[in-house]
């Protein structure tokens, strides 16, 4: 048995060999000034008559990685990642299945789609810069799992807000009844031993302005892009920004409560705007810069509204008012941790470096926080307003 594994390893690396040595044949025939490129229509018309037949799914893989360079160019490079099946889990199983080719026309020329796969398409322009993995999504796309934490999520948090809105009679400033500051849901300094509180604080919001920007950004962007990149990936990011958020009040306003799930939308918020920017030529969302401004002043005018209400607040309290901290935070952590994952589509993050750097980075934030709330409240003297 062992020599049958040991010949067939050898027939395989050398078909390997083989077709990466007439690849490197054609592209020193068809690159003589060794820019690592060549025409696509040259590198097609040389294939289709080259006696060497090519593995029809892998040929499809790379003239949908051509139709991705606005150029029409075949790159080296990614000639050789694909043909070693390196290049991500994507075009390894695109490789190794079989079971489906990429179509060769543009994804939006299709035509004759039901309304499902027409927002499957409108999802995959919305969130993926490129269109080898835009076709990729749009042909394996399942509805299972469905995505459903962003939407259980919202729901939560209306369901939550409608109940106090009953009970007190108020839908705006909830949080200058004392009722409401006496929710077991409140992240507030004084109950900061109850550790649920740095993350059912996001079920809570100070009025219906709020629950309605938080709630329209969730489902806008957040479930396209638990679509995209499931729900694990996602619901990671978002409560790693409710986290964040919370910590970071107790560090930079140690008197302020929070409520709202602003840390966590700002993170998904922030996540795909900058997957946005950085991948600016290839996203295909249609007005993209206007959209961008919208969705920046929004954002914006939602923190100026937080940072108006804690300093100057409109009604006397008997407290400061939630902190404004949990935004910036939620911000950071899309721009780092969720920029990472959003550009890593169909791959594993666990064999990325970058990404153990990142969560070496909030594990040590995590136990920094710890042990700031455990000890500097005592040692810096806080005076920490008498929990309701």
């Amino acid at each position: 048995p062992l020599k049958i594994l040991n010949s067939c390893l050898f027939i395989f690396w050398s078909v390997v060999c083989l077709f990466v040595y007439l690849f490197i044949y054609l592209f020193s025939q068809l690159d003589p000034e060794n820019t690592g490129f060549i025409p696509v229509e040259n590198f097609t018309s040389l294939v289709e008559h080259h006696e060497v037949q090519l593995d029809p799914s892998k040929l499809d893989m790379l003239l949908a990685l051509v139709q991705s360079n606005e150029e029409g160019q075949v790159c080296y490079q990614e000639l050789i990642e694909l043909m070693s099946s390196k290049r991500s889990s994507s075009f390894r199983r695109a490789i190794a299945n079989g079971r489906r080719t990429l179509q060769r026309e543009i994804l939006l020329d299709e035509t004759g789609l039901g309304l499902y796969k027409r927002f499957v398409r409108y999802v995959a322009y919305e969130i993926l810069p490129c269109e080898t993995d835009r076709r990729w999504y749009f042909h394996q796309n399942r509805l299972c799992p469905p995505p459903v934490f962003i939407a259980v999520v919202t729901i939560v948090q209306i369901i939550v807000f409608m109940c106090y809105g009953i009970m007190l009679n108020k839908w705006v400033l909830q949080t200058y009844q004392p009722d409401f500051m006496k929710s077991p849901l409140v992240y507030h300094p004084g109950h900061r031993a109850q550790v649920w509180r740095f993350f059912s604080y996001m079920f809570m919001h100070v009025g219906l302005e709020q629950l309605g920007f938080n709630a329209l950004l969730q489902l806008m962007i957040g479930v396209p892009l638990e679509m995209v990149h499931g729900i694990l990936r996602i619901s990671l990011l978002y409560m790693a920004g409710v986290l964040a958020g919370s910590l970071t009040v107790s560090i930079t306003d140690m008197r302020a409560p929070v409520v709202g799930g602003s840390g966590g939308v700002y993170a998904l918020c922030s996540a795909h705007l900058a997957n946005v920017v950085m991948n600016w030529a290839g996203m295909r969302c249609p007005y993209k810069l206007l959209r961008m401004i919208l969705a920046l002043v929004c954002m914006s005018s939602e923190v100026g509204r937080a940072v108006w209400l804690r300093f100057s607040p409109p009604l006397p309290s008997s407290g400061p008012q939630p902190s404004f901290m949990a935004h910036l935070s939620g911000a950071v952590v899309g721009i780092s941790m969720g920029l990472l994952i959003l550009r890593s589509y169909e791959e594993s993050l666990q064999k990325q470096c970058s990404w153990w750097v990142i969560i070496f980075s909030f594990i040590t934030f995590l136990l920094f926080a710890i042990f700031w709330n455990i000890f500097a409240y005592d040692l810096l003297g806080v005076q920490i307003p008498p929990p309701p």
